[in-house]
């Protein structure tokens, strides 16, 4: 076999390799040209600048050098251009051209045979033929490079993925779309699911595998990626697929939310901590709703005020079972949504606002005629007329103070609503309807009064007329 040159020198650096794996990583004997290179490159400060005016950092941790597998090798066994009487000054446009050029060091030791071994690595041998040439330090480090094999320095999964992807990395489509891979830790970490290991969501990777998916389309990959939630949440996944979204993603827009959309990929927070987040969640598809829900008095009361009582999107909707809000069903429940909050003193009692809101709705011509019709529905044949609930009045997310100064536009909003169904309703008509409150001295005193005569007089009419017939019997019985 005849021996080149370039050859005997990767005989001599794997024979060096050799020594620094038996290492296993533990500290080692730095060489003299090592402990010279440090004598500067130890201290901070020592920056490198490009011809673009991007900078790096030349400063090399010797602790951490001491401690990686290339711990034996001297500097300039990868940067051969140096020696100990030798630094020359070179030129680079930018530092990703200066760090593709570092990187081809590698491959005088690391043969091509040996990289694609491993699936990431085949993946990014695949790029290079494609004119994308990969750059080792993004993952393995300059300086500190670390064991992958063997007796791996990685004490969990997370830290193996992390070396990759806490970096700046892009998966890119066939139509052209790109998204970041770029993996925070620290919020990984203070999620819900930062107990969990990264293949028990992205199923089938691993230190050995990383098998390489294609995507045409960024959303094709956001809707995939979202079956891995019903793994463990299958209870939840089954009732989305009862509401609209999954509806509407059924009949071919795939624009509608998945589970991903709404909770997010790796900063899962739990939904009921920040209810402010959870709106903003929803203004994401729903901008004009949000926008008017903002601007309401529930809306005014959660981001201005921060009052975490008010209602917002999934207290009414609710998050996974989400119902057309148009249909019938959904708008004879409206009476039992609004009364989760307003027919609770702990709530809303607070706030001097009724808590018999559900018992005076109910006492009425509309909530009777709705009770009614929930009773006989089943059995008419007729459509159904729109019965009043609270969202006709008091509109649905744009509801606004009944106090102060927008009392007017809330009357005036009213009379339109009225007229609807009653046509001859003049602007007094929304007077009469004593609100949610019920009738006292200091409220309604007349209503209130009349009410109170009712109730003695009535009694004794019926007592009058029970004694009426009784002496008409006992009249009858004796004139026998």
């Amino acid at each position: 076999m005849k021996w080149t040159r370039g050859s005997l020198w990767g005989v001599v650096l794997l024979f060096m390799l050799t020594l620094a794996g038996r290492a296993g990583g533990e500290p080692a004997q730095l060489s003299d040209e090592s402990r010279m290179c440090l004598d500067c490159h130890a201290k901070p400060g020592i920056i490198k600048f490009f011809q673009n005016n991007e900078s790096l950092i030349a400063y090399v941790d010797a602790d951490k050098f001491q401690t990686s597998v290339h711990n034996a090798l001297a500097c300039s066994s990868c940067h051969p251009d140096f020696s100990s009487g030798k630094h020359p000054t070179r030129e680079f446009k930018t530092k990703a051209h200066y760090r593709i050029r570092s990187s081809l060091v590698c491959r005088q030791c690391h043969t091509d045979e040996q990289i694609k071994k491993r699936a990431v690595h085949r993946g990014l041998l695949q790029e290079e033929k494609a004119g994308k040439p990969p750059v080792c330090t993004n993952c393995h480090g300059s300086h500190t490079v670390t064991r992958l094999s063997g007796e791996s320095s990685f004490t969990n999964e997370e830290q193996y993925c992390s070396r990759c992807h806490s970096h700046s990395m892009t998966m890119h489509f066939k139509n052209s779309d790109t998204l970041s891979l770029k993996v925070d830790s620290l919020a990984l970490k203070t999620s819900v699911h930062g107990k969990l290991s990264c293949s028990d969501c992205h199923f089938g990777f691993s230190s050995e595998e990383h098998p390489r998916r294609n995507f045409k389309t960024r959303r094709d990959f956001t809707l995939a990626s979202s079956e891995s939630c019903r793994r463990c949440h299958f209870d939840k996944y089954t009732k989305t697929l009862e509401s609209i979204h999954y509806t509407v993603l059924s009949q071919g827009k795939l624009n509608a939310p998945v589970c991903t959309d709404c909770h997010g990929s790796h900063a899962i927070y739990r939904v009921g901590k920040e209810r402010t987040a959870s709106a903003k969640r929803c203004q994401r598809c729903h901008s004009k709703e949000y926008d008017t829900y903002a601007l309401s008095v529930h809306g005014n009361a959660l981001f201005n005020e921060h009052n975490q009582d008010v209602p917002v999107c999934v207290d009414c909707h609710t998050a996974h079972t989400i119902e057309d809000p148009l249909s019938i069903n959904y708008r004879e429940r409206i009476p039992e949504m609004c009364s989760n909050c307003h027919a609770k003193k702990e709530v809303v009692g607070k706030y001097g606002l009724s808590t018999d809101v559900q018992k005076t709705y109910l006492a009425d011509f509309h909530g009777v005629s709705l009770g009614l019709y929930k009773m006989e529905k089943g059995k008419l044949d007729k459509p159904h007329k729109a019965i009043a609930v609270c969202t006709d009045c008091h509109g649905t997310h744009n509801i606004m103070n009944t106090r102060g100064t927008e009392a007017s536009v809330v009357k005036s909003n009213l009379l339109k609503r009225c007229q609807k169904c009653h046509a001859d309703a003049n602007e007094h008509f929304p007077d009469a309807w004593l609100s949610h409150y019920e009738p006292s001295l200091k409220r309604a005193p007349l209503v209130f009064l009349a009410g109170l005569a009712y109730q003695i007089f009535i009694p004794i009419m019926l007592i009058g007329f029970v004694l009426q017939v009784l002496l008409h019997i006992w009249r009858y019985a004796v004139n026998r």
